[in-house]
């Protein structure tokens, strides 16, 4: 029926920011905060945590970097005694003296984003992290284009070198099917003997859903997700159908069901998210989904032959 160690993350506010620069206003984040903590999910993840260095504060939202002030007047005055809070970095991009040691912190988690070739780095971010007390994740990303050796001796690394508790297999492009899916996570499982396994899946081919009840089922135990499938391009697996599909009495899908219409039906006028054909075939081709996003702001946007043609002709070269 239900598996007690399966956790829920919710990464609405950081995969969503992907498509408005991270410019959620105060008062959206807030709410979702109060509908998550609501539903009994285990953790939110707010955004990014990324150097002032190397991005122009001014051409992005507060939730590409996650300053400690914005995050406490989030959750200011909203009670949650359980949901956890959740920043992503990203190898190259964090400033590790920026990120505070977690008891000076409202953070929980901070999930390392990797590819198979940084994965050295990552597990240098993730056991800085876990040395300053916070839980920590290595998210390996787009393990569609990942080389099956250079996948089997990262995860070994990993489970011999990493405090990572969580190691996240990402379907970056929306590309996997279901029995590619069983694969990795069979794979994960069976080398990371010390270390939980989770799924962030893309909805490219509308199968983010499905890859995630997939993973399920062979142990994956870390699910992302988000609310209404927000997210970049083609968006995630979707919140309220995950809550529909898992047994466990503690998840409440009442109050996201609330949201969504009070905050995300109105979002749907401003942002262009989820299943539509350029995403689908980026997804198809094991691509990432830049082309198509590129051609969703173009005068061409309903052209989708001339999108493929023109990706299978690049492919071909």
């Amino acid at each position: 029926m239900f598996r007690e160690k399966i956790k829920i993350l919710d990464c609405t506010i950081r995969d969503g920011g992907l498509i408005n620069n991270h410019d959620f206003d105060l008062h959206f984040v807030r709410a979702l905060y109060k509908s998550l903590s609501d539903a009994g999910i285990d953790y939110m993840e707010i955004g990014y945590k990324n150097s002032r260095r190397l991005f122009n504060p001014k051409e992005y939202g507060k939730w590409k970097f996650c300053e400690e002030d914005d995050i406490k007047r989030t959750i200011e005055g909203i009670e949650s005694d359980k949901m956890k809070l959740s920043v992503m970095v990203d190898v190259d991009r964090v400033d590790i003296d920026d990120v505070k040691p977690k008891k000076e912190s409202p953070v929980d988690m901070i999930r390392v984003a990797s590819y198979v070739k940084d994965i050295d780095k990552a597990i240098f971010l993730c056991n800085h992290f876990a040395d300053k007390g916070y839980e920590t994740t290595i998210n390996i990303m787009a393990i569609s284009r990942a080389l099956d050796n250079e996948l089997n001796e990262a995860l070994h690394q990993l489970e011999e070198e990493c405090k990572a508790g969580v190691v996240y297999v990402v379907d970056s492009f929306g590309s996997l099917y279901q029995e590619t899916t069983e694969f990795l996570i069979k794979k994960a499982r069976h080398i990371l003997k010390t270390k939980e396994v989770g799924i962030h899946a893309h909805n490219n081919q509308q199968l983010a859903f499905a890859n995630t009840i997939e993973a399920i089922i062979h142990d994956a135990n870390y699910l992302d997700a988000t609310v209404y499938g927000l997210g970049r391009a083609a968006g995630n697996c979707p919140l309220e159908l995950l809550l529909g599909f898992l047994k466990n009495p503690k998840f409440d899908i009442r109050p996201v069901l609330d949201i969504i219409s009070k905050e995300f039906i109105p979002l749907r006028d401003k942002m262009e998210w989820g299943y539509i054909i350029p995403y689908a075939i980026t997804g198809i081709l094991d691509e990432h989904p830049r082309a198509a996003i590129a051609l969703r702001e173009s005068e061409k946007k309903e052209n989708y032959r001339e999108f493929y043609e023109s990706l299978i002709t690049d492919v071909e070269k």
